[in-house]
């Protein structure tokens, strides 16, 4: 996977699951303030992530997560480290 490919489905997930505008998913938009994501939001979206991934998350390293392009390197970092 390459980022454009995990900036698409994490783009997809926020849209399709969160109800989420499109528009609105940018690198740079952060989760809670920018797309309106809560504690709740966010641990489910962190098991869509493992689904994408089909690897174990651990807290600790969405702890740091603000923004969009937070996510994607995180979800890199997991599959690069395959």
């Amino acid at each position: 996977m390459n980022r454009e490919q995990v900036f698409a489905e994490l783009k997809s997930i926020l849209v399709e699951d969160f109800e989420v505008d499109g528009s609105a998913v940018t690198g740079d938009a952060h989760l809670y303030s920018d797309l309106d994501l809560d504690s709740i939001d966010a641990v489910d979206l962190v098991v869509k992530l493992q689904d994408l991934t089909g690897k174990k998350i651990q807290p600790e390293q969405f702890k740091a997560v603000r923004t969009v392009d937070d996510v994607v390197d995180a979800v890199l970092s997991l599959v690069e480290a395959a």
